[in-house]
């Protein structure tokens, strides 16, 4: 698939110039936010950014502090576990 954006010509420059591989940057910026959004799993963020291992994707992630958002079912196991911990 191929994107194209629309930046303006005022900021073109520097962005050339700061980030000089801005296609990279962009891909690993979606791939950081649909992780986050539960959107894309590690197998994909792997293949969509051309890992060599899952230890690679992992760290990669670990290192933007990407962690999927908690489901409901774990939001509410852990309101349980909390409930039993305070009883104790």
């Amino acid at each position: 698939m191929t994107i194209t954006l629309n930046i303006p010509d005022l900021l073109a420059a520097t962005i050339a110039r700061s980030r000089p591989a801005l296609d990279r940057a962009i891909i690993e910026g979606f791939a950081v936010e649909s992780y986050r959004e539960g959107l894309l799993s590690t197998a994909e963020i792997r293949g969509l950014l051309g890992h060599e291992s899952r230890w690679e994707t992992e760290e990669f992630l670990a290192a933007h502090d990407a962690w999927p958002a908690p489901g409901e079912a774990e939001i509410i196991a852990g309101a349980q576990a909390l409930k039993i911990a305070r009883q104790a």
